[in-house]
């Protein structure tokens, strides 16, 4: 799940092409082609079907260097949440791994921008 943990923006690390525009069950997409601008990244090649409402991709796929699929992404269930658009069903595919559902989460409550106190990321507490 290396792409997970990345925080630098996208922007910085790939180079975005649009490849088409098409309708996914009735809403209009962008097909996004996004190559990696430097070398080291786990996927130097991913391509992503964005949302033109939302701004946000409903399905990603992300390749090895081979070019070959290695994992799946695809969000739904997209819900208003303080002003912004956000899924609440997530599911991840490894497409090397023959037979597999995924993994799939379902997020029923989120709040963002809360204020978090320090004292809840102490070690003691990350333990539990």
């Amino acid at each position: 799940y290396n792409d997970m943990m990345e925080d630098r923006p996208l922007t910085d690390l790939y180079e975005a092409t649009l490849e088409e525009s098409i309708l996914i069950d009735g809403r209009d997409h962008w097909v996004m082609l996004l190559k990696a601008k430097e070398k080291g990244l786990p996927y130097p090649k991913r391509r992503a079907w964005i949302d033109k409402e939302y701004l946000l991709p409903t399905i990603e796929e992300l390749y090895a260097k081979s070019g070959k699929l290695l994992k799946t992404a695809r969000l739904d269930g997209f819900k208003k949440v303080q002003g912004r658009w956000f899924p609440s069903r997530f599911t991840y595919k490894d497409e090397l791994k023959r037979n597999s559902k995924g993994t799939e989460w379902i997020i029923d409550e989120i709040i963002f921008d809360s204020d978090i106190p320090d004292s809840r990321f102490s070690k003691a507490l990350l333990r539990k």
